[in-house]
């Protein structure tokens, strides 16, 4: 293939001037750094691969940020069932507080009903007592009486049929 330098040398004697003409070639300067399509091919290989990298990254973060609140949502159930757990236990005890305390006081009624009716029977028990007591100093009341009455009679001598 020709180059433009090459084209020019050639063309050179079919022309009218004597200067070479640049009116079709590019300055070779402009050349300097220019990208040929191979270059622009690794450009684009290079910029899939940093957009790539970009979206892994994205995506790690995404999936950073969807653990931790995952995470985050999983702690508060936890703590949202310790709660209940210990409410549910709370009310637990207080339930078994309130009949252990209904038990206590149902025990002092009994314990109070068998101490009045015990002393029920104690002052029956001295009741009856006295009562014999009272039947018993009657009774040798009477048989004095009826000694000293005897003795009476016996001694004034006086007989009853």
């Amino acid at each position: 293939m020709a180059t433009p330098r090459s084209l020019c040398r050639t063309l050179r004697p079919f022309s009218t001037t004597t200067r070479p003409s640049h009116r079709h070639l590019s300055d070779p300067t402009s050349l300097i750094g220019r990208r040929v399509p191979q270059d622009e091919a690794k450009l684009a290989e290079l910029r899939r691969y940093y957009n790539l990298l970009a979206l892994r990254r994205d995506y790690v973060k995404h999936v950073k940020e969807v653990r931790i609140k995952s995470l985050m949502e999983v702690e508060l159930m936890r703590l949202e069932m310790l709660r209940v757990d210990e409410a549910r236990e709370e009310a637990l005890n207080k339930q078994t507080r309130r009949l252990k305390a209904e038990a206590a006081r149902l025990r002092a009624q009994k314990r109070e009903a068998a101490k009045q009716q015990q002393e029920q029977i104690l002052l029956k028990q001295k009741a009856e007592k006295l009562e014999n007591l009272k039947k018993k100093e009657m009774l040798r009341e009477e048989k004095k009486k009826e000694k000293n009455q005897l003795l009476r009679q016996s001694s004034s001598g006086i007989k009853e049929p």
